[in-house]
């Protein structure tokens, strides 16, 4: 197993405590347990002692953490050194649980444990792995999460040394509240060209349309009239037409042409008429005429 692998130990142990949030995990021997993992036999012997013990480490994995955050890359050696020193290793060669093709162990580097108690090994497992990931990656790569309040402890293993964030939850927490920043920066500043944004006077009909549903319907005496060109027209047969005694009566031309020629047809019917009886009357004055002279 590399022993780079063991600097997770030391991740777990900062981030057991939140102190921005005033939240300790590590309460109890069983949260002890948690933070070895199965299968760890230093778990064996934990106590409640261990407890106080790793606590106080803690606090001292977490400056190495917030002194490399803040790029002090001498402080965050020194103190790392400082625990090596108070909680020393003993690597051995061990080939455990690892077989080639030809059933031979793959040997790797192992650290042994030796230690009095349960957090000095946990102690200096977390430190060995920790220098070890420092001395192959640089200080750059630890960090402390930049979403506050959170202040995780992390490991960047990005390929461009980008990361800033302990978890995928904070950085949307944080890309959220720094859009949100924006949006009312951006706002600010138009108020301050333009002056704030008037807020029309609602007046008591309007106001009361919202609330009481008795309320007359609100209407813009102003707005033009939305027509759809398209409708077909609604109209009732049945309803009396609708005039307008001032308006100018609507003829038809060809309407009125007919109704001349009507008249005209007209008048020369009587015209005729008229002068039949004129001839009748010619033709009986004559004959009384013929009568009287042939009397005489």
């Amino acid at each position: 197993m590399e022993l780079a692998y063991y600097s997770d130990y030391a991740v777990r142990l900062v981030n057991s405590e939140e102190p921005a949030r005033g939240v300790d995990t590590l309460t109890s021997a069983d949260a002890v347990r948690e933070l070895f993992g199965n299968g760890a036999q230093a778990a064996r012997r934990i106590a409640d002692a261990d407890v106080t013990r790793l606590r106080s480490v803690r606090a001292r994995l977490r400056a190495v953490f917030e002194a490399a955050n803040e790029d002090d890359e001498v402080r965050a050696v020194d103190l790392l050194n400082a625990l090596l020193i108070e909680f020393p290793v003993s690597p051995q060669i061990s080939g455990h649980e690892f077989r080639d093709d030809n059933g031979r162990p793959k040997w790797h580097m192992h650290i042994a444990d030796h230690a009095v108690n349960a957090s000095a090994t946990y102690t200096a497992t977390a430190c060995m792995g920790l220098a070890v990931h420092l001395t192959e990656y640089g200080v750059d790569r630890l960090g402390i999460c930049q979403a506050a309040p959170c202040r995780n402890a992390y490991l960047d293993t990005s390929t461009n040394r980008s990361r800033r964030y302990c978890s995928d939850r904070c950085a949307t927490r944080a890309n959220v509240a720094a859009y949100r920043a924006r949006k009312r920066e951006e706002r600010e500043g138009r108020e301050g060209r333009e002056g704030p944004a008037r807020e029309r006077p609602r007046t008591d009909s309007a106001a009361a349309s919202r609330t009481d549903p008795l309320a007359p319907p609100r209407t813009n005496p102003d707005a033009p009239a939305r027509t759809n060109p398209d409708a077909p027209s609604r109209t009732n047969p049945d309803a009396p037409a609708r005039t307008n005694p001032g308006a100018p009566p609507r003829t038809n031309p060809l309407a009125a042409s007919r109704a001349e020629v009507t008249a005209y047809r007209a008048n020369e019917d009587r015209g005729e008429e008229r002068g039949e009886e004129r001839s009748t009357g010619r033709t009986a004055e004559a004959a009384q005429e013929s009568s009287a002279t042939a009397d005489r």
